[in-house]
């Protein structure tokens, strides 16, 4: 797919990518994951200086009303340097406010999430769902002006960093369905010890949050279906691109860094990049990041289009595809490193964990496989 950045995004992608450079160094990367905070607090207030906190925010609260095509040279970045950051969960949950709140609310949230001082976290994922879409046994019940929230979200990304969770609880219906869903927001300090946190294997922050008559806020009217339905799958839309974006990201980078090992490292009296069995295994790699680069792209422009089947298909074949492809290259990298390829010093090896990760957020291939049978068979 032939995709140019317009001036805006090439901008936005060089300032980024600068800024990621001076405070994700490899070395630095590593010292900012042991600490205590999981992120880097300086990074995200130059985050908020570039103004990436409003790259979807509609421009009468403050923001820009970027469409999600600009998600993809930030998410590149953002993958490339192996950055801890929340953006992702922001971005969802920007997302499903934006869809779903009125005009008051998002009056209310949006300015804090402009300058920095509250990070969401979506939080939809749940235990008993293995990947599906839609499997929302948390519950809601309307107490007076307010809601109360009980259940269990299993995966929240950068829930120990965020101020506000977008929680989608349903009201009626089975697990399974999709209707009787809505989405709501919760204050963290509602939260206190229910939530669990941890790290994953990329050493990035997340959490599990445990709602025992959590009092929350529903984000516009809980029983207006539809656009509860488009907020819910609009998010996931908005997530599925950006993650993608990410993996392209990891890929392309670990893609030059193995090209550089090749044409630097020597053994017996040669570079090993002049090897033509490795030559053939990095042609291999290039197929695999141009057909993911393709294939992100293609999730970024269907992004918006989330109601659509042929934009539902496209984020469907662009998961499974990209997450296919992330995972070859990166394995090929490893193995084309040697033995310094499974060190903890070095970054490749990062890549690989950043690509599982990234593999299983939102569904794994093999799920998106079965939706894509699913699309056609219907």
């Amino acid at each position: 797919m032939n995709f140019e950045l317009n001036d805006v995004q090439r901008a936005l992608q060089d300032s980024l990518a600068r800024l990621l450079h001076d405070r994700y160094k490899f070395e630095k990367r590593r010292l900012i994951s042991k600490n205590a905070v999981g992120h880097d607090p300086i990074a995200w207030d130059q985050l908020v200086d570039l103004g990436l906190m409003g790259l979807m925010i509609p421009e009468k609260y403050g923001g820009f009303g970027f469409q999600s095509e600009y998600l993809l040279p930030v998410m590149k970045e953002f993958g490339a340097a192996l950055s801890l950051e929340p953006y992702l969960p922001l971005v969802m949950g920007v997302t499903g406010i934006r869809l779903a709140a009125h005009d008051a609310q998002c009056a209310s949230i949006f300015p804090n999430v402009l300058t920095g001082k509250c990070k969401l976290a979506w939080a939809h994922e749940e235990h008993l769902g293995r990947h599906a879409p839609w499997w929302v046994e948390t519950t809601a019940f309307k107490d007076g002006d307010a809601w109360i929230l009980n259940g269990t979200k299993a995966l929240v990304l950068g829930a120990s960093l965020a101020d506000k969770f977008v929680v989608s609880a349903r009201f009626s219906g089975h697990p399974s369905e999709r209707e009787g869903t809505a989405l709501f927001i919760v204050d963290a300090l509602e939260i206190g010890s229910a939530l669990r946190n941890f790290r994953l294997v990329d050493d990035s922050c997340a959490g599990e949050l445990k709602l025992k008559d959590v009092q929350a806020n529903s984000l516009g009217d809980a029983m207006d279906i539809k656009r509860s339905l488009k907020a819910i799958d609009g998010s996931l839309a908005v997530g599925l691109a950006a993650i993608c974006a990410d993996m392209w990201g990891a890929m392309d980078a670990a893609y030059r860094l193995t090209v550089d090992y090749l044409n630097t490292r020597q053994q017996f009296g040669r570079l090993i990049g002049q090897n033509q069995a490795l030559r053939h295994r990095v042609a291999e790699m290039l197929v695999n990041l141009e057909l993911a680069k393709s294939m992100a792209i293609a999730a970024a422009v269907a992004a918006d289009n989330s109601n659509s089947q042929d934009a539902n298909y496209d984020l469907h074949r662009a998961k499974f595809s990209v997450a296919r492809h992330a995972r070859q290259l990166v394995m090929h990298a490893i193995q084309l490193h040697g033995g310094i390829g499974m060190t903890e010093e070095y970054a490749v090896g990062h890549y690989l964990r950043r690509v599982h990760v990234l593999d299983q957020l939102l569904g794994d291939g093999d799920s998106h496989a079965a939706r894509l049978s699913e699309i056609l068979s219907a």
